[in-house]
């Protein structure tokens, strides 16, 4: 088996670096097939015309090489293709050659090029909808070049909060295409309890995916279910009014394996976070759109879920209903506190922080994952002082989601502002809140308290640093790809630190 090198996830073995499989399931074989495809992407952008067919091409490879989205050799060797027969000039770039330079330069380099693919998966949604921005699109171009240069390490830190300041605008472009599409999010009530009869769970991130499913599902007698990061969906109005769309199934993309191991439905993924597919449940899971997995069917452009419906109504669903909760022994999950919904009632939220009956705001959000570790975000959100509101989004919230913390003067103590695409969101709330106080981001009673595993945590975190954001703790490891240097430049400039227990933390922000 050839050797590979991969370090962009949080699981990454030994938190230095996979070189003969990824901790993810990808064997070397693909990783070094998603190296040659960054690479032909970096060439590509060196030389392509600036047209939509082009970036549409450069955002689909790389949001194709996210951990867990794509692990079938073949289509990542059709892209590539694709690419090499579009490159017109002479340019050849090799991405290995960012792996093995010094290591301050590979640090740098490595937070633009993640941090891009996770702009490019939220680019990719955007112009699923059909909305675009010209400068994000043109960025693309530009960074991808700048991996290809031999800037200085000074000149990189620039583009690195240049790729956090750029990826605002992107999420505010999703933001805008989800909510003018599938209107603003409602609080809604979820319940995870799932009703006798032929069911589809969908997980993965895409709305219009699920739009498409419940259109073709209505009248069918075949309920569909959310998974991991679709719960959000459940507030949107023109998907809400669908009556067979029903509740939220199982929890956080990394329990997948076993949630799914005897499940008598079929499950559709619309974007990342697929593990590799187990033998159990191989002939009920369906992709479509960017990801794929070898030997499970995929749903092409058309769109047309059919053999989803069929496996469905074959398999039948449950006999009765079956009750299940989340990993608290919660069996309601509320979603809908988008930015839009927080700030309708801002006065109050104002009011209430200001009468001291909410002296601290904690944001703990971001993503899931299997490393042990992670139960901190659970115990740190159980230990929240009752005088607290705990904003929070992404898969991550699945370690407390189904927790009843009460509310303060009507207003719950646990806010969920969405998928993790829905990070704008936040970073909207606690502007608007820093203007109501006539003070900075850093001056509220406001702690960021993040988890990360893929590449969209990363372009969020860049957003936060180019926002100027201090004092962030971050867990549950931090990353391989950040050097001891740069990560001496993150902490004294920002002030970044990682996570150590939910009692020391908490006590050290409650000061």
């Amino acid at each position: 088996m050839e050797k590979m090198f991969c370090f962009q996830c949080e699981q990454t073995a030994q938190s230095k670096g996979c070189t003969v499989q990824g901790v993810c399931g990808k064997t070397s074989d693909t990783a070094n097939l998603q190296d040659e495809l960054t690479s032909k992407t970096i060439e590509f952008a060196n030389c392509a015309q600036f047209n939509e067919c082009n970036t549409k091409l450069i955002i689909k490879a790389l949001f194709t090489t996210i951990t867990n989205v794509n692990f079938d050799d073949d289509s990542i060797k059709k892209l590539i293709k694709e690419m090499s027969d579009k490159i017109s000039c002479d340019i050849s770039f090799d991405i290995k050659s960012v792996w093995e330079c010094d290591e301050d330069i590979r640090s740098l380099k490595s937070l633009i090029l993640f941090g891009l693919k996770g702009m490019a998966a939220y680019a990719y949604h955007a112009k699923i909808l059909g909305f675009s921005d010209e400068a994000v699109d043109k960025f693309f171009y530009e960074a991808l070049k700048e991996i290809s240069k031999n800037s200085s390490a000074e000149e990189l830190l620039s583009f690195v909060l240049k790729t956090g300041e750029i990826n605002l605008k992107c999420m505010e472009l999703l933001d805008k295409a989800n909510t003018q599409t599938y209107g603003t999010p409602v609080v809604t009530k979820v319940s995870t309890n799932i009703e006798p009869g032929p069911f589809i769970v969908v997980t993965g991130h895409d709305l219009h995916d699920l739009a498409l499913l419940l259109e073709q599902t209505e009248g069918k007698g075949v309920n569909v279910y959310t998974h991991g990061e679709m719960l959000p969906c459940h507030a949107y109005p023109q998907l809400k009014k669908y009556s067979h769309f029903k509740g939220n199934f199982g929890t956080a993309w990394q329990n997948q394996q076993k949630e799914f191991a005897n499940l008598p439905a079929p499950i559709l993924f619309t974007t990342n976070c697929i593990m590799p597919v187990k033998d159990s449940y191989a002939d009920r899971v369906f992709t479509t759109s960017i990801v794929r997995f070898p030997g499970v069917q995929h749903i092409g452009e058309d769109k047309d879920f059919t053999p989803v419906i069929n496996k469905a109504i074959e398999l039948g669903g449950y006999k009765e209903l079956t009750k299940m909760t989340g990993i608290n022994g919660g069996d309601i999950l509320t979603v809908g506190f988008a930015h839009n919904t927080v700030l309708s009632i801002a006065d109050k939220l104002i009011a209430v922080i200001k009468s001291g009956s909410v002296k601290h705001i904690f944001l703990v959000g971001g993503c899931d994952g299997a490393k042990v570790g992670r139960n901190y975000y659970t115990e740190f959100v159980k230990q929240t002082p009752k005088d607290s509101l705990i904003l929070t989004l992404a898969c991550g919230k699945y370690r407390f989601n189904d927790l009843d913390l009460g509310e303060i003067d009507g207003i719950p103590r646990i806010l969920d502002m969405g998928q993790c695409n829905d990070a704008y969101s936040a970073i909207k709330v606690a502007t608007e809140l820093a203007k109501a106080f006539n003070c900075s981001v850093n001056e509220l009673p406001l702690s960021f308290v993040l988890s990360w595993y893929e590449q969209k945590a990363v372009c969020i975190l860049l957003t936060l640093l180019y926002l100027g954001i201090e004092n962030i703790m971050l867990g549950p490891t931090l990353p391989a790809f950040v050097s001891p240097n740069v990560l001496n430049i993150l902490v004294e400039k920002f002030k970044i630190k990682p996570v150590t227990t939910p009692e020391k933390d908490l006590k050290e922000v409650l000061g």
